[in-house]
C-alpha cells in the first residue's frame, strides 16, 4: 500500500513533467475539502486509535500537577484537538490559543469552542475567549499581526504547545521547536512540546525528545470517483495549476496515478486506500542539552554503520561511543537528569537500535573476548564454575567463536556471525541449543550499569571473574533478580558492558543439506508432517534440523539442513531426512564453530545465495509445536504463497532438547514448550530500502505472524521494539514471567531510560477489584456489567468480554466476519459450535491459552480502578487466575430462569448479552453441581436495571469502603523475614494497633455474604484465626469451636494431620506434619459454621480444618470461610477446589500480591 508521502511525490512529479504553467497555492475552501475527506473514516480512526491515546498519556503528569492549564496549538483545523481529551484533563484548559492560518477553519474552531446554550464547549472551563490567530505560526513573534479573535499577549506562555496535524512547510524545523520551547511556562517546569505527523520521518537537527510514539498502521481511505479525486489529489499535492486547460489534463492524470498507487479491498471496492504512518514526538526544556553530554563523552564521527536496514533510515539526536564504563555511567546520569532515554547499538541488528531523535550509546569500543580456565577466575562465590568466557558488549557473535574455539572451547551462541549483545541477552537460538540451551541459559555473570535513580552505579550481577569486575563496581543486594533477568530480557534493566558465559567443549560439525521440490499443497503438508514427526522428534540433543518453507522457480521448495556436532570425533550417524527422490541434492561438510556460519542454507543455496549483502530483511519469530499438523503446516504453506517478495521464506529452528529442560520462571526467557522457533523472513533488494517493496515485506512478516499467534507458544522477544506491531508479540514473548519482568522493569528502570527495548508488560496499578461475570446464556451478563460500571460514580471502571479474542482468532482462522461475529446476536449463533470447537482445539494444543486471554485482558485495562470481565469460560477462574495477578478477583455468577433467557433470545438488544457460555443443560438448578461456588450470585430475572443496582449497593460498593484501606494500612510489611528475599505481611499485627481489632471484627461481621442468624457457630485454628475469631464470636454471640495442636485439648477429641504453614515451611527446614484436634461433640452435626483465619495463603492449614469439620459431621455445604487476608499467589483457593472444598464460600476482607 502506498505511503500518503509516496503519492505526493507521485502527484507532483507528473505535474512537473507534463505541465508548464504555474503553479497556485490551494484555496482556504480547497484545502478544506481535502482535509474533509482525509478526516473520514480510517483517517478520523487515527486520531481515536493514536493521537488522543497517546496524548492523554503523555499529558496526564502534567495536568495533574497544575491547578490550571494553558495551552497553544498551532494548526489545528476546524476543531481543536486537545478538546478530544477526557473531560478530566479538558477541565484544566484555562487558557487557549491557536494559531490556525485556514480561515474557514479559524471560524469553525472559534464556532466549536464557544458553548452555546444548546452544547457545552469541549473546553468548558476557559477563563477568557479562546484566542484564534489566522496566520501562520512563525519564528519571530507573530501574535497581534493578522487576523485573530480573543485577546493576546506578545509574551504569553504556555504549560503546553501543541503541533496538530503536521510540520509541513516548517523549515528548518529544529528551529520551529526552540521557538516553541521559548514559549513554555519557566516556572514550574514541566512544560511540552508535542508534535503530530503525518507520514515521513521528522528530523531536529540535534533536538533530543522526551518521548516518542509510532502509528505504522495509518490509513486513509478515498471514494474511487472522479470528483472526490480531485479534491483528493490536490490537497496531497498542496496546489492546482494556474491555467484552467492545464489544470483540468493534470486533473486526469492525477486520478490515474491514484488509482495506480491506491490499494483496492473487497470490504470496500468503490474505494482506495493509502497508508498514513503516524509519529509524534514530544520535547520539554531538556531538548537542547545534547551538548552537556557531548562535552563529556566521546561521539561517533561520522554516520554510524549499522546491519539493520530500519535502524539505518532513523536518524538519532547524536551516537555517542564510550571508550570508558565511566563514559557509560556518564550518559545514563545525563539521561535521568534530563528525562530523556537511550538506545544501545552493539551488533546493530535491532532495527531500534537507532532511533529518531534519541540519543544512542554505541558499545562497539568494548569488543574484548577473555578466556578463563577453570580456577584462573579468581572469583569470590566460593565455587569454581569451570571455564569462562567473558565477552564485552561491542562484540558480535563470530569474535567469541573465533577466540574461544582457539582455546578449545565455545558458547551456544545464534546462528547470524555479525549479532551482538542484545541476541545474547533476550535468547540466542543456534545449533547447540537443544545440547546447551539457549545463549542466555550460559549466562553466569554480568557487568551493568545500572539505570535506576542512583544515577549509573556499576554492578556486578551473579559470577564475574575479579579481573574482569571494573573498579568502583558493587554487587547489588537484588542481584539474583537481576541475573534472572538479564537471561532473556537483559536489555531493559541497565546497559550491560560485558557477559561472563559458562563455556563448553568446542566441536566439530556435519552439516548436509536437501532440496525437495513439493508438487502441491498436499505434498508440502505431507512432506511437512514426515520431516516433524520421523526425523526432527526423533534427533539426539547433539542433532538438529532447520527447515526452510520457500518459493524458487515457479515452485515451492522444503529445504532441510542438519547439524550433528561432536566432540569425540566424527562419529556421525543421523538419518536422513526425506526419501531419495528427483530432485533431492545431499552435500555433506565437516566444518569447525567458525566455518559453520557459511553451511546455512539461506547463506549460499536459497535464491543464489542471500549473503554478501545484497539483500534486506526484516524479521519476525514465533515458537510452533507439531508443524506436521494439519492446521500448522496449512497456515505455514499459505504464508510461503501470499508472499510480496519472491525472496521471503520462513527458517524454522528446532528447539526441544535442553531449552525445554529448563523451568519456564527460572530465567527470564520463560517460552520453553516449543519444536520450532518459525522465523518469517520477508526480503527484498537493498536498493529497495525504504520503498513500497521493502513496506510490503515488513506488512508480509505481521501479517503471517498475525495469523499464527494463535496457533504458537510464544513470541521471541529478540527483535521486537517500540513499533505498535510488536505489541501483540512482546505480549507473548516472556510465558509467565511477564508479571514479575513488568515488576523489576518498574524497580530498575522507573524512569524508562532504556525505553526502546522489547516492549515488557505494564505494571499493573494498584487495581481495587476484577470482577468476573459468569453465568448462562442470555441472563444478561453484559447489561449486568455495564450497570455495575455505571454505579462506581468515583473510580474509572471498564466492562470488557474475554471471548472476543477467540472471535477474533477463529476470524483469522476461518476468515468469518468479526464484524459480525462482535456485534450481530444471529450471526454469531450460526457460529457458535464451530467457536467453541476452535477454542477446544487450541486450549488443546496450548494449555495456557485461557491464562493468556485472561492476562492480555488485563494488562489491555490497566489504566483502570474496577475491571469487569465477562464472556469467562471456566468453571471455577477465581481458583484459576487469582494467582496471576496482585489484584482481588470476585466471581459474581449472574442467573435467570430458563423463560426468562428463552424470551431474552428473542431480543437483539436490552437485558441480555453477547458472550460465548451457551451451554443447554445450565439452568438455575444445576448451579449447585458445579465443583467450585461463585462469590457472589445475582438473580436477574427482572426487568430494568434496579435490581442491577441494588446488588451493586449491597455487594459491590463494600469493597471500596475506605475502611477496608485502614485495614489495608494497618498491615505492616516486613522484608526479609522469616528469611532474606521475603517481604513478611504481619496480618496479627492489626490486633496490636489502636482499634485494629474493633475495625477487622466489624467488617468481619458486615461483609459477609450469608446470614448470621442462620449460623449454629465460628471455628478457629491457633493462633491467628483465634484473635480474631473470639473477637468476632462475641460480636456476633455466637460459641466458638477451638482447634489446636493434639494433646491440648481435653477427650475425647477428633484430629487429623496438618502440614505446615506457609510461613512455618519458610522460617524453619522443620517440614514435620502435625495433628490438630478438636473436641468431639462440641458442634452438632449438620450445624452451620464459620470459619475464621487471619491467612489464607496455600490453603492446607485449611483444607485440614474442614477435613476435621467433615469428620464431626459438619459437611462443606455447611461451611463458609472468612479470612482476613488472602494471598492468592500460592494458589490456596485451586488447592481447596482440588481437595473437593470448591463449593465453600470463601471471603476475604484484604488480598495482597506477592509471598
Amino acid at each position: 500500500m502506498a505511503t500518503l508521502d509516496s503519492l505526493k511525490h507521485a502527484l507532483r512529479q507528473k505535474a512537473k513533467a507534463t505541465a508548464s504553467s504555474p503553479m497556485q497555492l490551494l484555496s482556504d475552501t480547497q484545502y478544506s475539502a481535502g482535509f474533509d475527506i482525509l478526516m473520514q473514516g480510517p483517517g478520523w480512526m487515527t486520531y481515536q486509535d493514536f493521537i488522543i491515546p497517546q496524548l492523554s498519556q503523555l499529558l496526564a503528569p502534567l495536568f495533574n500537577s497544575r491547578i490550571h492549564i494553558s495551552a497553544l496549538e498551532i494548526g489545528p483545523g476546524p476543531k481543536s484537538v486537545l478538546g478530544y481529551l477526557p473531560s478530566r484533563l479538558r477541565q484544566k484548559v484555562r487558557r487557549y490559543t491557536a494559531f490556525e492560518p485556514n480561515g474557514l477553519f479559524a471560524k469553525r474552531l472559534e464556532e466549536w469552542l464557544c458553548s452555546t446554550s444548546e452544547t457545552e464547549s469541549p473546553l468548558p472551563c476557559l477563563k477568557t475567549p479562546p484566542g484564534i490567530h489566522g496566520i501562520p505560526f512563525a519564528l519571530q513573534d507573530s501574535i497581534g499581526r493578522g487576523s485573530s479573535t480573543g485577546t493576546s499577549n506578545n509574551d504569553e506562555k504556555y504549560d503546553i504547545i501543541l503541533f496538530c496535524h503536521s510540520m509541513y512547510g516548517m523549515k528548518p524545523k529544529n528551529r520551529f521547536i526552540e521557538r516553541a520551547l521559548d514559549m513554555l511556562v519557566e516556572r514550574p517546569q514541566g512544560g511540552m512540546v508535542v508534535v503530530f505527523h503525518h507520514d515521513g520521518a521528522l528530523h531536529f537537527d540535534g533536538l533530543v525528545c522526551n518521548r516518542t510514539a509510532s502509528f505504522p498502521t495509518g490509513v486513509v481511505r478515498v471514494a474511487n470517483d472522479d470528483e472526490v479525486l480531485d479534491c483528493f489529489a490536490r490537497f496531497v499535492a498542496g496546489f492546482i495549476m494556474q491555467d484552467a486547460d492545464v489544470d483540468k489534463a493534470i486533473r486526469l492524470d492525477w486520478r490515474n496515478v491514484c488509482r495506480t498507487l491506491g490499494r483496492r479491498e473487497e470490504t470496500y471496492p468503490d474505494h482506495l486506500l493509502f497508508s498514513l504512518p503516524n509519529i509524534m514526538a514530544a520535547f520539554t526544556q531538556h531538548a537542547t542539552t545534547l551538548p552537556e553530554l557531548a562535552a563529556q563523552v566521546p561521539l561517533v564521527k561520522g554516520d554510524k554503520t549499522v546491519k539493520n536496514w530500519e535502524a539505518c533510515l532513523h536518524r538519532p539526536a547524536s551516537i555517542i561511543r564510550p571508550t570508558e564504563v565511566r563514559h557509560v555511567q556518564q550518559c545514563v546520569q545525563w539521561a535521568l537528569k534530563h528525562g530523556v532515554g537511550l538506545t544501545v547499538v552493539g551488533g546493530g541488528h535491532s532495527g531500534h537500535c537507532l532511533w529518531p531523535n534519541v540519543v544512542s550509546v554505541d558499545m562497539g569500543a568494548f569488543n574484548q573476548v577473555h578466556i578463563l580456565r577453570a580456577g584462573e577466575d579468581g572469583g569470590d562465590s566460593g565455587s569454581d564454575p569451570g571455564c569462562l568466557v567473558v565477552a564485552e558488549a561491542g562484540c558480535k557473535t563470530e569474535d567469541i567463536v573465533r577466540k574461544a574455539m582457539a582455546a578449545g572451547v565455545t558458547v551456544p551462541l545464534g546462528a547470524r556471525p555479525s549479532v551482538g549483545a542484545g541476541l545474547w541477552l533476550q535468547g540466542g537460538i543456534g545449533h547447540l541449543a537443544r545440547l546447551h540451551g539457549l545463549t542466555c541459559d550460559a549466562i553466569v555473570g554480568a557487568v551493568v550499569v545500572s539505570v535506576d535513580p542512583t544515577c549509573g552505579k556499576i554492578l556486578c550481577i551473579g559470577h564475574v571473574p575479579s579481573q574482569q569486575q571494573p573498579a568502583g563496581a558493587v554487587h547489588p543486594e537484588n542481584g539474583l533478580d537481576l541475573l534472572w533477568a538479564m537471561k532473556g530480557a537483559g536489555t531493559n534493566f541497565g546497559i550491560v558492558v560485558s557477559v561472563t558465559f559458562k563455556a563448553f567443549a568446542a566441536p566439530t560439525y556435519l552439516t548436509r543439506n536437501w532440496v525437495v521440490p513439493l508438487i502441491d499443497n498436499l505434498d508440502a503438508r505431507l512432506r511437512l508432517s514426515e520431516f516433524d514427526k520421523l526425523i526432527a522428534r526423533k534427533l539426539h540433543w547433539n542433532c538438529s534440523a532447520d527447515a526452510y518453507l520457500y518459493w524458487d522457480a515457479g515452485q515451492l521448495h522444503l529445504g532441510v539442513t542438519m547439524f550433528e556436532s561432536s566432540t569425540t570425533g566424527l562419529t556421525f550417524a543421523t538419518p536422513t531426512p526425506v526419501d531419495a527422490t528427483p530432485g533431492l541434492e545431499d552435500d555433506p561438510k565437516v566444518v569447525d564453530s567458525v566455518s559453520l556460519f557459511e553451511t546455512e542454507m539461506y547463506v549460499s543455496r536459497m535464491h543464489g545465495g542471500h549473503g554478501g549483502g545484497k539483500t534486506s530483511s526484516f524479521k519476525r519469530c514465533l515458537f510452533l509445536k507439531h508443524i506436521g499438523e494439519a492446521n500448522v503446516a496449512d497456515h505455514l504453506i499459505a504464508a510461503v504463497e501470499t508472499r510480496p517478495s519472491p525472496l521471503c521464506y520462513l527458517h524454522l529452528l528446532q528447539g526441544g532438547g535442553a531449552v525445554g529442560n529448563v523451568a519456564a520462571d527460572a530465567a527470564a526467557f520463560g517460552c520453553r514448550d516449543w519444536d520450532f522457533a518459525c522465523v518469517i523472513t520477508g526480503v527484498w533488494p537493498r536498493d529497495q530500502d525504504g520503498t513500497e517493496v521493502a513496506r510490503s515485506a515488513v506488512q508480509w512478516v505481521y501479517s503471517v505472524a498475525g495469523d499464527l499467534l494463535s496457533l504458537s507458544s510464544g513470541a521471541y522477544g529478540a527483535d521486537l521494539g517500540p513499533d505498535p506491531r510488536d505489541a501483540a508479540l512482546a505480549a507473548k514473548a516472556f510465558g509467565p514471567n511477564g508479571p514479575r519482568l513488568a515488576r523489576l522493569k518498574q524497580t530498575l528502570d522507573p524512569h524508562s531510560v532504556l525505553a526502546y527495548a522489547c516492549p515488557l508488560p505494564k505494571t499493573l496499578m494498584e487495581r481495587k477489584l476484577i470482577i468476573l461475570v459468569t453465568g448462562e446464556s442470555c441472563a444478561g451478563k453484559d447489561f449486568c456489567a455495564n450497570v455495575w460500571v455505571s454505579m462506581l460514580k468515583n473510580l474509572t471502571a471498564r466492562a470488557v468480554s474475554i471471548s472476543d479474542m477467540t472471535k477474533r482468532e477463529y476470524a483469522a482462522a476461518t476468515g468469518a466476519d468479526l464484524s459480525l461475529l462482535l456485534s450481530n446476536r444471529a450471526y454469531k449463533e450460526q457460529h457458535r459450535p464451530a467457536l467453541t470447537t476452535f477454542f477446544q482445539e487450541q486450549v488443546r494444543q496450548r494449555p495456557r491459552l485461557p491464562e493468556e486471554h485472561f492476562l492480555n485482558v488485563v494488562y489491555s485495562a490497566v489504566d483502570v480502578d474496577v475491571l469487569l470481565i465477562t464472556g469467562m469460560r471456566d468453571k471455577a477462574p477465581v481458583a484459576a487466575f487469582s494467582h496471576l495477578v496482585p489484584d482481588r478477583l470476585l466471581e459474581v455468577h449472574v442467573q435467570a430462569s430458563e423463560q426468562t433467557r428463552w424470551t431474552r433470545r428473542g431480543f437483539h438488544g436490552g437485558n441480555s448479552d453477547g458472550d460465548d457460555n451457551k451451554d443447554s443443560n445450565n439452568s438455575r438448578s444445576n448451579l449447585t453441581a458445579l465443583d467450585c461456588r461463585p462469590n457472589l450470585i445475582f438473580n436477574n430475572d427482572t426487568t430494568g436495571n434496579e435490581a442491577a443496582k441494588r446488588f451493586a449497593e449491597r455487594y459491590l460498593l463494600p469493597f471500596f469502603h475506605e475502611d477496608l484501606q485502614r485495614l489495608a494500612n494497618m498491615v505492616r510489611p516486613i522484608p526479609d523475614f522469616p528469611r532474606p528475599g521475603i517481604e513478611f505481611r504481619h496480618v496479627l499485627g492489626i490486633s496490636q494497633q489502636p482499634g485494629g481489632l474493633a475495625l477487622c471484627t466489624s467488617l468481619l461481621q458486615t461483609h459477609f455474604t450469608g446470614d448470621w442468624a442462620k449460623v449454629d457457630a465460628l471455628a478457629c485454628c491457633e493462633a491467628g484465626g483465634l484473635v480474631y475469631a473470639s473477637a468476632l464470636a462475641s460480636l456476633v454471640n455466637l460459641p466458638l469451636v477451638l482447634i489446636r495442636e493434639a494433646g491440648k485439648l481435653p477427650p475425647p477429641t477428633l484430629s487429623v494431620i496438618k502440614p505446615p504453614s506457609h510461613i512455618s515451611s519458610l522460617a524453619s527446614n522443620d517440614s514435620k506434619e502435625k495433628r490438630i484436634e478438636m473436641e468431639r461433640d462440641v458442634v452438632p452435626r449438620g450445624a452451620s459454621v464459620v470459619v475464621v483465619d487471619d491467612v489464607l495463603s496455600t490453603g492446607k492449614t485449611l483444607c485440614a480444618v474442614l477435613q476435621l469439620l467433615d469428620e464431626a459431621g459438619v459437611g462443606a455445604e455447611d461451611v463458609s470461610v472468612m479470612a482476613v487476608a488472602e494471598f492468592p499467589v500460592h494458589r490456596g483457593r485451586e488447592l481447596l477446589r482440588q481437595r473437593g472444598f470448591g463449593r465453600i464460600n470463601i471471603q476475604s476482607l484484604l488480598v495482597f500480591g506477592g509471598a
